[in-house]
């Protein structure tokens, strides 16, 4: 098989869990398979980062830049030492000159007082640049030949949005070019996150960055599967720090797992997803502290087993603004000027109902821009036909996902049937046509044991026969 791994921050969080890395690695290729290895940084350096750059970048105290970079020289040094011990002489100096760089770049923010995205991409890199060299090495210390590669290198082009950047189509040439030569006598390890412009800029890939790194580069070698490596044994029916007898999911379709990923699950992106889609290329989430469990396959087949609902899932710091009004009744338009008056403001709407009057909108956004939203909509008052706006912070989103649910009767009365006999208020409701899944809001009290009650009501905790 050729397989294209991916391995997350927890993955490679010190030099102990690297060396376990490089031998899931090498027992894989001595199986015979064709492997490209995408790496994160190490847990927790990437935030580390953007907070010690905005933090100099404010300029309000002296910047604490050496200890810093000393503590990233000891950690990473030390996990160096660890996953590959004969490689310290010779690894040692790239991390050291990497810190250097590093080091220049923090220095250069302060004396400007200014972070810009531009720059703030580059630094952010910084975490994969320091963690793939150890990777690499452990490889090597387990007699596997690799090529370590930046993800410009592997020729992973993007748009110039820093942050937030898309893989543009010439991706796929250049990656086949780049990666297909190389597997049949190395491992090539790819830095994650990152891509460049065609001008060679470096950009981030946003969200779940280093997934979907893996799912381009997976998508343009032909992989025949894509398996991510997390801290997990896969897809789970609900969040277990909320229902103790969640379950693993043996398998979901692509469009459930955009589904469960978009309402906060411990699941791909779906911009992740996107480019194993097009290939239709199975992927695989595996726990890399439990690699012989089979993990949670998502590729497109959306009836897999009789089960209807496959999970539920909640989403926590979200507001609800509501739009009340007479005037919008049969008026053209309204929609159009509310939402381009948050769009200008950069105000993601991530949940909408109306009702059939016309005379309210209910909305779910973040909470972190509850005050711009309703900031931005006040501009739409002088207009005449919003009468008033509220807003209420105390809410949760639940969803209820499975593509089962498409097309069959009763699905959304059995839900409210359940919650209503629990008990529970329901305070807004929003589906969309494909029916793979229905959204409610709820109090915040109510969120956890409205997820309870689902879980039981579908018997989720239960095994089925497919």
């Amino acid at each position: 098989m050729r397989l294209l791994m991916k391995f997350g921050g927890t993955s490679v969080g010190d030099g102990e869990r690297m060396k376990h890395v490089a031998e899931i690695v090498s027992s894989s290729h001595r199986e015979g398979n064709e492997l490209a290895v995408v790496v994160s940084g190490m847990s927790g350096v990437t935030d580390q980062l953007i907070n010690m750059a905005t933090e100099i970048a404010s300029g309000i105290k002296k910047p604490t830049i050496d200890p810093f970079i000393a503590s990233l020289w000891e950690r990473h040094s030390k996990a160096l030492e660890v996953a590959a011990p004969d490689y310290v002489t010779s690894v040692s100096p790239t991390l050291h000159n990497r810190l250097e760089s590093l080091k220049n770049i923090f220095n250069a923010v302060y004396n400007l007082r200014e972070l810009t995205s531009r720059s703030k991409d580059y630094i952010i890199s910084f975490g994969e640049r320091l963690s793939a060299p150890i990777l690499s090495a452990a490889f090597r210390q387990c007699g596997l030949n690799t090529i370590l590669l930046d993800g410009c290198e592997a020729g992973i082009v993007t748009t110039p949005n820093h942050g937030d950047a898309l893989a543009l189509p010439i991706s796929e040439h250049r990656i086949k070019k780049k990666i297909i030569p190389l597997l049949s006598s190395s491992v090539p390890v790819i830095m994650g996150y990152m891509g460049c412009t065609d001008q060679g800029i470096v950009t981030t890939l946003g969200r779940s960055g280093s997934d979907y790194s893996a799912t381009i580069v997976g998508a343009a070698i032909d992989a025949d599967e894509i398996w991510i490596w997390t801290d997990v044994n896969g897809v789970m029916t609900a969040d277990p720090r909320l229902i103790t007898n969640a379950r693993e999911l043996p398998f979901i379709s692509y469009l459930e797992a955009m589904e469960l990923s978009f309402f906060g699950a411990k699941v791909l992106h779906s911009r992740s997803l996107e480019p194993a889609m097009k290939k239709d290329i199975p992927i695989r989430v595996k726990n890399t502290f439990n690699p012989s469990y089979p993990g949670t396959v998502v590729f497109r087949e959306e009836k897999v087993d009789q089960r209807i609902v496959k999970a539920i899932t909640i989403i926590e710091k979200v507001a609800l603004v509501n739009i009340n009004g007479v005037q919008m009744i049969g008026r053209p338009g309204v929609a159009k000027t509310i939402f381009s008056a948050l769009a200008n403001r950069d105000v993601n709407i991530m949940m909408i109902s109306q009702g059939s009057s016309e005379a309210n909108i209910s909305l779910i956004i973040e909470e972190t821009h509850l005050d711009k939203a309703l900031d931005a909509l006040s501009s739409v008052l002088t207009y005449g036909f919003v009468r008033e706006i509220t807003s209420n912070k105390d809410i949760v989103a639940i969803a209820v996902v499975g593509a089962g649910m498409a097309g069959s009767p009763g699905i959304a009365g059995r839900i409210f049937t359940a919650l209503g006999k629990a008990g529970i208020n329901i305070i807004m409701i929003s589906q969309g046509s494909s029916e793979v899944n229905v959204s409610f809001v709820v109090k915040t009290s109510d969120g956890k044991r409205a997820v309870q009650v689902l879980h039981d009501e579908f018997r989720l905790s239960e095994v089925t026969n497919a």
